[in-house]
């Protein structure tokens, strides 16, 4: 396994779209923290990026790298290999040169002009997001043989969970307003990972002003120490499940 890992990783470290992705984050980050007159300031922008470029990247990179990938998986396969052992190397190689880019052009700028807590949790919370997004990436490629649908679905969760999410939660909060909302807001937060890293990071930053209804709703209602142990627990089951789903469908599925 770790010679195929070793393999795919090294691939994926000198694809082109991979050193764009760094470098797009190297300049991103570091113009953000130079530029800002606050520290704090510069620290949203990064939480920024992680929540709105990382899940896109990672979404659209791994799952079309699985689809780019299918003839020397089918090598693999004729070989006296373990499918699991494969899917494994696979998931090792694709998200790992991705946590390379990640924390090379954004943790490295982060570490060094933010201060310790916020540094931490802004590259914990963005090594997260990028391992949630490629399993979920692998969720989508093994369910859909068809590359064009595959991407487009890949293309459609990141509105989703970007975009359209927030916009849902706002809709319910105006459409129930005079009704007590708190239980069904707290489960569409529990359900969007992205809502959850940016929860853990904005009370990390202690900006509660700058953290929005989501945010301090969760807080009321879990409290601090319960939120931060719920939402990590949340972030490692999107982690762990859509890539236990996508290695039960590889296990069974004729290429």
């Amino acid at each position: 396994m770790k010679t195929i890992a070793k393999t795919i990783f090294l691939d994926n470290v000198k694809s082109k779209i991979v050193i764009i992705y760094f470098l797009m984050l190297a300049l991103l980050s570091w113009t953000s923290l130079l530029l800002e007159d606050s520290e704090a300031k510069g620290s949203l922008t990064i939480l920024n990026i992680v929540l709105f470029i990382i899940p896109l990247m990672s979404l659209l990179y791994a799952t079309t790298y699985l689809y780019n990938s299918r003839d020397f998986v089918v090598l693999l396969l004729s070989q006296p290999l373990r499918r699991g052992r494969i899917w494994h190397s696979l998931y090792a190689g694709v998200a790992g040169s991705l946590l390379l880019a990640f924390l090379a052009g954004a943790g490295l700028p982060v570490a060094l002009y933010c201060n310790a807590g916020t540094a931490a949790m802004i590259v914990l919370m963005g090594s997260v997001v990028t391992l949630v997004f490629v399993s979920v990436a692998f969720l989508t490629a093994i369910v859909s043989s068809d590359k064009t649908r595959g991407i487009g679905a890949a293309i459609l969760l990141w509105l989703l969970f970007t975009i359209v999410w927030d916009a849902l939660l706002m809709y319910v909060l105006m459409v129930f307003a005079s009704w007590p909302v708190e239980k069904p807001v707290m489960a569409l937060l529990m359900l969007n990972p992205l809502d959850q890293a940016r929860f853990q990071v904005i009370l990390k930053m202690d900006v509660a002003a700058m953290m929005g209804y989501s945010g301090a709703a969760f807080k009321e209602f879990l409290g601090a120490a319960a939120g931060v142990v719920v939402s990590a627990l949340l972030l490692a089951a999107w982690i762990v499940v859509p890539y236990l789903l996508s290695l039960r469908v590889f296990r069974h599925k004729d290429l």
